[in-house]
């Protein structure tokens, strides 16, 4: 044996991959998630929740495949087998499917599931918040070392930065609605309620609750027939940025110019802003104002 190859290194053994769980709900979202994932060479093994995540997240995952909401232990198997011990969610989940006559029977939830959510639906020991069930899903997930991460560790770019994002900037008016539904939409998420307002001159025309941004925003259409309302959404004074973070996409400028809004004004640093271009083009396009500001630029 020569020297050269008695002192040669052995040969470094390539680092696997690092396998990450995605939980998907609807939307575009979850799809943005999967391939920054795929693009950092992670693996990522997706549980889309039926009937709403999108097929095409199959294409962009190492595994995938869906579950009703009663399959928490099902998806905590799944996660188990294939490695995961970090995970991340990403995605509206329709929470009025809860209280759909017989839902939970149709679910049939498994064993895990009713152990964790009995007192929630059963009992009613428990309230049902939106971060109450899903921080109660989380730790459920943890009982087997799977940990969550906010999505936006994954993929920061999502999340909004300060400033005018279009054209158009709001109007003196819209700056005073601005300053007055800021304040009240804090307060909502305060009480775990919803995140967005709609105003027009200083008077509130709607509120979020169940029902989502999109149908506030047609209900203060309905309501505002001289259109031309502010429309503001922020995140809650406690946001846990691992899920219920505020999120705003075509499909919701879209629903602005039905309804009549004018102007949007979102939570700088903490509000995921999908496909930033295509939503700029699409505001200018349509002369609507978007801003995007912190507490202290909102005057809260």
């Amino acid at each position: 044996m020569s020297l050269a190859t008695a002192i040669a290194p052995a040969p470094v053994k390539p680092t696997a991959p690092r396998r990450v769980g995605l939980i998907a709900g609807w939307g575009r979202y979850p799809i943005l998630v999967a391939e920054e994932l795929r693009r950092q060479g992670c693996e990522t093994y997706c549980v889309g929740l039926e009937g709403h995540a999108d097929p095409i997240l199959a294409e962009l995952c190492a595994g995938f495949c869906t579950m009703g909401f009663g399959r928490l232990g099902r998806a905590i198997r799944y996660m188990r087998q294939h490695g995961v011990h970090d995970a991340t969610m990403a995605g509206k989940v329709h929470k009025l499917r809860l209280f759909t006559p017989w839902m939970w029977a149709r679910q049939m939830p498994d064993w895990r599931t009713w152990r964790r959510f009995a007192k929630h639906f059963l009992f009613a020991m428990k309230d049902r918040k939106d971060d109450t069930l899903l921080r109660a899903v989380i730790d459920e997930f943890a009982l087997d070392g799977i940990h969550f991460a906010p999505a936006t560790e994954f993929a920061p770019e999502l999340l909004v930065k300060p400033g005018n994002l279009t054209r158009r900037v709001p109007s003196r008016s819209e700056r005073r609605d601005i300053e007055f539904g800021w304040k009240i939409a804090k307060e909502l998420g305060r009480l775990d309620i919803g995140q967005c307002v709609a105003v027009k001159r200083e008077a509130t025309l709607a509120l979020e609750a169940i029902e989502g941004t999109d149908r506030c925003i047609e209900r203060a259409g309905e309501l505002c027939t001289a259109r031309n309302f502010t429309v503001v959404k922020v995140a809650k004074p406690k946001q846990d940025m691992r899920f219920d973070v505020p999120t705003i996409g075509v499909g919701t400028l879209e629903t602005m110019v039905r309804a009549g809004a004018s102007c949007l004004a979102i939570e700088a640093g903490r509000t995921i802003l999908l496909d930033q271009q295509d939503v700029i083009a699409y505001a200018d396009r349509h002369k609507l104002a978007i801003v995007a500001l912190d507490a202290e630029g909102a005057g809260a």
